[in-house]
């Protein structure tokens, strides 16, 4: 009987050596791990691969673990696997609040935070958290390996810098000094595309990310600087509402984003200002 998946091909290397060569032999292999967005693809008909390299027997890039102060998280770290990490827990709490926020125990089983970034939507959860973490993606392939800013890593809707012979295999984050804060915004609290959703940190300067309203996750670094220099509040969220490119589409309207964004920024103020100086 033919299906959706019948025509397609599934290539499972040992070790992750074997899934670098063969990526190199054959770069229009699509990598694939948990597949909780792949498989929506698959079954839609919108991708155009039709073979398959499985990531998910190696155990190698699920690892979490602070090397020199700075946390490593691999790519095939479920968003579980973060969720109960101490190593997150104490160094990247607003990512366990993300992680907690994607769908169910199911989807939270087997997304993976490599995958999430591979992905390249403007609306993945965790994806403003690394933004305001300023972390580092670690990309190898056959021949070498590079890290990448996480706030160049993205250059399109939907794509980014990683070549094709090249595999995402960890996430860096270096030690963060401020209070971190994290908001998502849908229809639902859980296991809901977010409208907007916004993560930042109240450090000199402060930095705030936010997805679902641009192409790309985005920086708002004149949002940053308003803030930084003493501005009010209310001059900041104005700043923000012209720093951000919303659109309409069938979960939302720019207008409305363009508002409840505001209100984030206005929400993470309050939420990270110290009592004594309310």
């Amino acid at each position: 009987m033919r299906t959706a998946i019948a025509p397609l091909e599934l290539i499972r290397p040992r070790t992750l050596k074997d899934a670098l060569n063969m990526l190199r032999d054959e770069p229009k292999l699509v990598p694939l791990a948990g597949c909780t967005d792949l498989y929506v693809a698959v079954n839609f008909g919108t991708l155009a691969g039709s073979r398959f390299l499985d990531l998910w027997p190696l155990d190698t890039l699920r690892r979490i673990s602070v090397r020199e102060e700075v946390l490593v998280i691999g790519a095939l770290a479920t968003y579980t696997d973060i969720i109960k990490s101490r190593h997150v827990k104490q160094r990247l709490p607003m990512l366990v609040e993300s992680a907690r926020q994607i769908g169910g125990p199911q989807i939270q089983n087997r997304g993976t935070v490599g995958g999430n970034i591979a992905n390249a939507s403007p609306a993945g959860d965790t994806l403003p958290v690394l933004a305001a973490a300023d972390a580092i993606v670690v990309l190898r392939s056959a021949a070498d390996e590079r890290r990448v800013p996480f706030n160049e890593f993205f250059t399109g809707y939907r794509v980014s810098v990683r070549k094709p012979d090249e595999l995402i295999v960890a996430v860096e984050i270096p030690p963060q000094r401020g209070t971190q804060w994290f908001r998502k915004v849908g229809t639902r609290a859980a296991q809901a595309i977010s409208k907007i959703v916004m993560a930042a940190v109240r450090s000199d300067p402060p930095r705030i990310a936010i997805g679902s309203v641009a192409p790309t996750v985005v920086r708002a670094p004149r949002t940053e600087a308003a803030l930084k220099t003493g501005k009010s509040i209310d001059d900041a969220a104005e700043i923000l509402s012209q720093e951000i490119k919303p659109i309409d589409d069938v979960r939302s309207t720019a207008e409305y984003r363009r508002t409840v964004t505001a209100n984030l920024l206005r929400r993470f103020w309050a939420d990270t200002t110290p009592a004594t100086a309310r």
